[in-house]
């Protein structure tokens, strides 16, 4: 239809993006789009445009069509749900002719399990060991431990708590959790937020089950900020950036790591090298910043094994 516009989330779902991708691609200037109150609209048509954009740059940068076995572009997938990551999809598929990324939304466990079982590439994971406060190394060690792989680290960002405009309850740490009356909304099991609560609630010895909600389920920092703003929940776990585009307010009380994992083998070396390069330019790295992300250890190799 020729008047038809969609909405940031439709947006993201027909691009394969996350919404916070949409938000920059607007703020860039690379997809124009309109407000309908205090909603951000895109025509149909710009949509189609963007994707024929998108199609042309391709051909400009001398995409060859593959015609023996040897030629064969190789396919990696990149699995975890922050648009970091559909940053660095994008600069891999434009520094080299040999990978063409693919993008995998699963949670940290889930991704890491998913990469022992030979169906994943690159990893990212912010897992954290309540034990030690030492972010994901322990996990990857136990569930990769017959594995040799690389953790790479790719950004620090902020991690607590999503609460109502003017944080109606009072919330100040993770022992709050416990208040009578509050509503959780909660992570699927392996994302590294639902991990986080887990943790913490542990630490504080909170009874899962004394907390309303727990079972109560949303798979992205963004569902999760939605239900609050929409005041179906009092609180939930994510980070920073999701509260900012769901207008809720957010109580900062982890610094999260950030890592990625890379098996080492014969054929990833290309891969670790080319990531490598990218998480250590500069370029990458202020665009990181632009987002909010710390970057001061971006690109430093955290472990080998």
């Amino acid at each position: 239809m020729h008047n038809e516009s969609f909405t940031t989330e439709e947006i993201a779902k027909a691009l394969k993006v996350s919404k916070l991708t949409v938000y920059d691609l607007i703020k860039k200037g690379e997809l124009q789009a309109f407000r309908v109150g205090r909603q951000m609209r895109v025509d149909a048509k710009e949509l189609e445009n963007y994707k024929s954009r998108g199609q042309e740059v391709k051909i400009a940068q001398g995409a060859k069509p593959k015609t023996t076995d040897s030629e064969t572009v190789r396919q990696v997938v990149i699995s975890g749900q922050d648009s970091s990551l559909d940053i660095l999809a994008r600069q891999i598929e434009a520094k080299s002719d040999d990978f063409r990324p693919l993008r995998s939304y699963g949670g940290s466990l889930d991704s890491l399990i998913a990469m022992y079982l030979g169906k994943t590439d690159v990893v990212s994971t912010h897992l954290l060991d309540g034990d030690t406060l030492q972010y994901n190394i322990p996990y990857i060690r136990k569930l990769l431990v017959s594995q040799s792989f690389v953790v790479i680290h790719m950004l620090q960002r902020e991690a607590g708590l999503y609460v109502a405009k003017g944080n109606p309850h009072g919330f100040q740490s993770w022992k709050d959790l416990a208040k009578p009356g509050i509503k959780l909304i909660n992570r699927e099991r392996g994302a590294g937020a639902r991990v986080l609560l887990d943790e913490q609630l542990r630490l504080n010895g909170i009874p899962r089950n004394l907390v309303s909600g727990y079972e109560d389920i949303q798979t992205s920092h963004l569902g999760v900020a939605s239900v609050i703003a929409n005041g179906r929940s009092d609180v939930g776990v994510g980070i920073a950036q999701s509260a900012k585009v769901a207008s809720i307010d957010f109580i900062p009380l982890m610094t999260e790591s950030y890592d990625l994992v890379i098996l080492k083998k014969e054929d990833n070396i290309q891969l670790i090298n080319i990531v490598s390069e990218i998480l250590n330019h500069n370029e990458f790295q202020e665009e990181l910043r632009s987002l909010g992300y710390g970057v001061e250890k971006t690109g430093e190799i955290l472990y080998e094994q």
